[in-house]
């Protein structure tokens, strides 16, 4: 049973041996509200393009997993209701029923593996919860990434985390993390986290995916991005708005796949918005970054 279904455009890319770059749609669904979910897919894929490399959203649709989706498809993504956020324990029943299912970095690094795709491109990790000790909230992304061996870019893991954690399972799982061009881990909204990571060019990522396959090792690499400057967010503020945020969530009782899109929504309202301009400038911006590395690593 073939499940996985690659796009024209994919295929010759692949064929041709061309730089593509993964994309998630777990943040058209989920992440963003219509039309600026829309727009920001088409805005990202066309910025890949600009950079000499394929784009290659990927989604669950009616029964298959889909490599490469049309304008059409992604705005389906973006307008229908009761679409899944598929991770990895979600896939066999999503395609089994033939629901429509947007995919989450974990099932998006499956797939773009599956694929034979090594780089990917998207807005922030999910990872370990706050408050892990009480209800073991950890996100199957981490898990996954240590077994894909994909090069994921990304403005860190989602600021609503807990970030030392999330970086000590990384660790544990075997997943090196990498500052682009920056000594201080990146806080998604902010580009600051008080966190040090090592530093890593752009020529030193291809140069370092190419050794990896030599290696044969199965981890994914994370290459977290700051968000550019214009549009990053205090690091004080940011914080306090999420905890807010949190106390509300808590209250309501929100909880699993829920509460990530509750708290996108709490923080773009308390900013005015500001969160949503910073979302999608630094989910252009890892775009522009990943397709950049991808043709590097290709050229060599």
């Amino acid at each position: 049973m073939k499940l996985l279904r690659l796009s024209d455009e994919i295929q010759e890319a692949i064929i041709g041996k061309k730089p593509i770059v993964a994309l998630e749609s777990t943040i058209i669904s989920h992440g963003m509200p219509y039309p600026e979910n829309v727009e920001m897919a088409h805005s990202v894929e066309e910025i890949i393009r600009e950079e000499g490399a394929v784009p290659a959203t990927i989604a669950v649709l009616d029964g298959y997993i889909k490599v490469g989706l049309s304008h059409e498809e992604i705005e389906r993504l973006s307008k229908e209701e009761h679409v899944v956020k598929t991770s990895i324990r979600d896939l066999p029943g999503v395609l089994t029923k033939h629901q429509t299912g947007a995919t989450t970095v974990a099932t998006t690094s499956y797939a773009a593996k599956q694929a034979g795709i090594r780089f990917f491109a998207t807005g922030g990790l999910g990872g370990v919860h706050r408050g892990v000790a009480e209800h073991l909230d950890i996100s199957n992304d981490l898990v996954t990434l240590a077994q894909s061996n994909m090069c994921v870019f990304s403005a860190g893991v989602k600021s609503i985390l807990d970030v030392p954690k999330t970086l000590e399972m990384l660790e544990t799982l075997g997943v090196p993390v990498y500052g682009y061009e920056t000594t201080e881990y990146p806080g998604f909204y902010t580009r600051e986290s008080g966190i040090n990571v090592e530093s890593i060019t752009q020529a030193e990522i291809a140069e370092l995916m190419k050794t990896k396959d030599h290696l044969v090792l199965n981890q994914s690499v994370h290459i977290a991005v700051p968000a550019p400057e214009q549009y990053a967010l205090s690091k004080s503020h940011i914080q306090k708005i999420i905890n807010e945020s949190l106390t509300e969530a808590d209250e309501q009782g929100i909880t699993g796949k829920q509460i990530t899109p509750f708290l996108l929504s709490s923080i773009k309202e308390k900013t005015d918005g500001d969160s949503l301009k910073a979302n999608i400038e630094l989910v252009k911006n890892n775009a522009r970054i990943a397709a950049q590395t991808a043709v590097k690593y290709h050229s060599k």
